[in-house]
């Protein structure tokens, strides 16, 4: 039955396998399934109780990828670590536990399971022995990673993250770490504002879909004192579900203390979605794109020019009944 109170992204992923790892302590019937199966109601997610004991759970992992053949594959906390090592996938790690013997470490003694599990089981034991296990699983972290599979896997990392801190270490290995407003778990408003779009993005280079372009000038987001301008996030969610939305921002020469500032500004306001989507630059007129939004436009602009703060575009309200009425076009 559907959730009236969840957003739900009906042709996302849509008639395509979604095989979700979940983390230590938890199974197959968390939360966490059954929000990713309300979220894109067309795919179909795949999710098993993973095994205790490291080894014979990334077999398990292993077995259940070569048969289901996702097409994408979500892992979460202990879940993204067994993730990482499921080469040859499309994957996003959230909050990946790359480090579990030290995570454990201060686990020891009964511990029960937080969600049922198939057999039955709902309580065990964390030993050194069970420590050291997993201390060696993660050590072979990262063993199979291949050029041609560093564009396959996205890392999201939570910045309030109390549990784990492994950013540094993915990308290390990877280039798509990717940092997030939230904690550690993968909790509904992760899911919507950050996971989502990466899911999209994913989905949209299987499908070979380009989306139009929609260029937004750095100076219409913000007010003089740096706070964001009124529904600015709301237009800019609604954009990224329809077009490439991409942030565009003077390049002024040397001046490196302006070019972290919009970094910050923009990782602070946007996170995530506008990850690799922010483009310097002082010839304005040579992007091509669809659209462009825009305190003072370009003439020259190839696409159709929308001048905010115009009488017909006073505000980002105004932006949104624009596009709303073009419904993705």
């Amino acid at each position: 039955m559907e959730n009236p109170y969840i957003k739900q992204y009906p042709d996302l992923m849509s008639g395509k396998k979604v095989m979700y790892v979940h983390g230590f302590m938890s199974s197959a019937q968390s939360g966490t399934v059954k929000l990713l199966q309300e979220l894109m109601p067309q795919a179909d997610i795949i999710a098993e109780d993973i095994p205790l004991h490291p080894e014979e759970a990334l077999t398990m992992l292993r077995e259940l990828a070569d048969r289901e053949k996702p097409d994408l594959i979500i892992g979460s906390s202990m879940g993204g670590m067994f993730t990482e090592m499921l080469y040859g996938y499309d994957r996003i790690l959230v909050n990946p536990a790359f480090k579990m013997g030290d995570t454990m470490s201060s686990m020891t003694g009964k511990q029960q399971f937080q969600n049922p599990r198939k057999d039955g089981v709902q309580d065990f034991m964390v030993t050194k022995g069970l420590i050291k296990e997993y201390a060696e699983i993660c050590s072979h972290c990262f063993e199979g990673c291949e050029d041609e599979d560093k564009g396959r896997i996205f890392g999201l990392f939570g910045d309030k993250d109390p549990v784990v801190h492994t950013f540094d270490l993915f990308r290390e290995h990877y280039p798509q770490a990717i940092y997030f407003h939230g904690e550690h778990r993968l909790i509904d408003k992760v899911a919507h504002h950050y996971l989502i779009p990466v899911i999209r993005w994913i989905d949209d280079r299987q499908n070979g879909k380009e989306r139009p372009v929609v260029y937004i000038d750095y100076s219409t987001l913000h007010d003089s004192y740096d706070n964001p301008t009124s529904s600015m996030h709301k237009a800019y969610e609604m954009l990224i579900e329809n077009y490439q939305v991409y942030i565009v921002a003077d390049a002024p020469t040397n001046d490196h203390e302006y070019l972290t500032k919009v970094q910050t500004w923009v990782e602070e306001y946007l996170s995530a979605p506008a990850w690799n989507h922010v483009i310097f630059t002082k010839q304005k007129n040579l992007l091509y794109g669809d659209y462009f939004i825009d305190t003072t436009p370009d003439e020259n602009f190839m696409g159709t020019t929308i001048a905010f703060g115009s009488n017909e575009f006073k505000t980002w309200e105004e932006i949104i009944t624009f596009f709303e009425r073009l419904g993705g076009q």
